[in-house]
């Protein structure tokens, strides 16, 4: 699957946290038209030194959940680890891993977050402009935002709000609606979704349900978990 090439990775802290702000304004917040039958899940994971990253990609098909086409990278890790740039660290092995995916999924469901970051540019949203497709953040806990907790029956949700505004991140709406709180379990803890690009909020909770088969976390990103949690383990460099 061909990709972006939207700016050079190598960049120092002010200038990454500028390319932030300016490739928010590009996310798109827009109906999906297109039926979803093909969605690939995106996880990555760091060697146990931190020098180098794995991602791997997960093509499945619905509804079964039939997996079509499983494709991984490695690089070696050269952005330093600061909170709210996570995304320099790790986008360049998912491109990567994508880049190499014979399949051309409709939507993308990555592990972290989409707009629920607090330049609205997390992972699945950067990633989202570079693979222009659609694309949901689907993490296991907020990175920003206040919430209450949701009903504990399977599908109830509640909002994820952003009340802060300040002169050194985007200026936002109060109470601006960043995400969703997503029970997926009955019981069990809640995922937090967030628009990445190319849909609306209520298009990735539909989405995140639908893939939400017997576990907490979706199918496609649940599975590329266990795969990049595999290879970590099994190789000691990259190719």
């Amino acid at each position: 699957m061909k990709t972006l090439k939207l700016h050079r990775w190598d960049l120092p802290y002010k200038k990454a946290v500028e390319l932030q702000r300016q490739l928010a304004e590009k996310v798109r917040f827009v109906p999906m038209t297109k039926k979803v039958r093909i969605i690939a899940g995106l996880d990555c994971a760091f060697s146990k030194d931190g020098k180098k990253i794995f991602a791997a990609a997960v093509v499945m098909k619905r509804p079964d959940f039939e997996v079509i086409e499983v494709r991984d990278a490695c690089l070696e890790v050269h952005f330093p680890y600061v909170p709210g740039l996570l995304s320099f660290r790790e986008a360049p092995v998912c491109i990567a891993a994508v880049g190499k995916l014979r399949t051309e999924p409709d939507i993308f469901i990555i592990d972290g977050q989409g707009i629920a970051h607090p330049r609205r540019l997390g992972l699945a949203s950067h990633l989202g402009l570079f693979f222009d497709r659609p694309t949901v953040g689907c993490a296991k806990s907020p990175l920003t935002g206040i919430y209450e907790e949701p009903p504990l029956q399977k599908g109830a949700s509640t909002l994820l709000k952003d009340k802060s505004i300040t002169s050194h991140e985007r200026r936002a709406a109060s109470n601006e609606i960043i995400g969703v709180v997503l029970r997926t379990r009955t019981n069990i803890k809640p995922v937090f979704v967030s628009v990445g690009h190319k849909c609306r909020l209520k298009d990735a909770v539909e989405i995140v349900l639908a893939c939400t088969t017997q576990y907490r976390l979706p199918e496609p990103t649940r599975l590329a978990h266990q795969i990049v949690s595999k290879i970590k383990v099994s190789r000691a460099s990259c190719p």
